[in-house]
């Protein structure tokens, strides 16, 4: 299908695109990538009344690391995260998830901003967010918003961000010594939305307990969800099969997936925990240096 008409801005700043998606009144949309956004389009799903193009605004493309953050602009393109030795290297998570999204095409020109500002339950970077503790930094006519990842989903394509704000960097916590990361996803082809989707971040002490963990999950309910529980499990104890099978069992407690084409519910719950054992287990690897 044809997408109806709108108008087309493409500004040269920030403020400007603000500007533009206020007067519109929520019936303007952002457009970066633009591959969640035209499908909809095409089928009618979205009539925005205008779409304001951010991909000539300088400096929203970036991957760069400071003394305490890793830093990623909205429209740094999902690809970016595959070819960066930095993300390999320090946040493996990130190119776990961006090699796994769709196929070459579609990553060359989604960016990171439009997968996580979306709001779909089944996108892969959202979950990865999540369990790295990434906050969300936003920008309206009100002035800035910093909004911690785990708020930012709300329901099936409802997010924090209002019609007038817009999502220009995400701000991770610089890695650690004895951290590691993993995003494991189950897919019926290669390139397909998630059946299940598991991010898994560990922090392993000096000691060999665990110190902290991200734990996410993504394809299971209305939105991407925190295994909050599972997190307090796994904190203070060895990086196990024990411990990750009860933190797997406490995980599978919050999934509430539905039947569809790509399985039963019974079946994707049951996959929730055989991938949450295998997503801890590769950060666990990870954290002791393993790839």
């Amino acid at each position: 299908m044809i997408p109806p008409r709108f108008e087309y801005f493409a500004p040269a700043t920030i403020d400007e695109a603000i500007q533009i998606l206020d007067r519109f009144e929520g019936e303007a949309k952002v457009l970066a990538g633009g591959q969640s956004l035209l499908p909809v389009m095409k089928l009618r799903l979205a009539e925005p009344r205008a779409l304001v193009d951010i991909n000539r605004i300088p400096n929203l493309a970036f991957i760069r690391e400071d003394a305490k953050s890793l830093r990623i602009g909205a429209t740094t393109r999902t690809n970016d995260l595959n070819d960066s030795d930095l993300i390999h290297k320090r946040y493996p998570i990130l190119s776990d998830a961006a090699y796994e999204i769709a196929d070459p095409l579609v990553r060359n020109m989604g960016t990171v901003g439009g997968n996580v500002s979306h709001g779909d339950p089944a996108n892969d970077l959202p979950a990865c967010m999540i369990a790295l503790g990434a906050i969300f930094h936003l920008r309206g006519p009100k002035g800035n918003r910093a909004i911690p990842a785990p708020e930012f989903y709300q329901d099936t394509f409802v997010t924090a961000l209002a019609p007038n704000e817009l999502l220009h960097e995400i701000e991770i916590p610089k890695a650690k010594a004895g951290q590691g990361n993993a995003y494991v996803k189950l897919e019926k082809r290669v390139g397909d939305f998630p059946i299940v989707g598991i991010a898994a971040n560990l922090l392993i002490g000096s000691k060999g307990v665990i110190q902290a963990a991200g734990l996410a999950l993504t394809a299971v309910g209305p939105t991407v969800l925190k295994a909050v529980e599972a997190e307090r499990h796994l904190v203070g104890k060895a990086p196990d099969e024990a411990a990750f099978a009860r933190a797997s069992e406490i995980a599978k407690g919050i999934a509430n997936p539905t039947s569809d084409l790509r399985g039963p519910a019974e079946y994707k719950k049951a996959m929730v925990g055989v991938l949450t054992r295998r997503a801890l287990h590769r950060a666990a690897d990870r954290a002791r240096g393993g790839a």
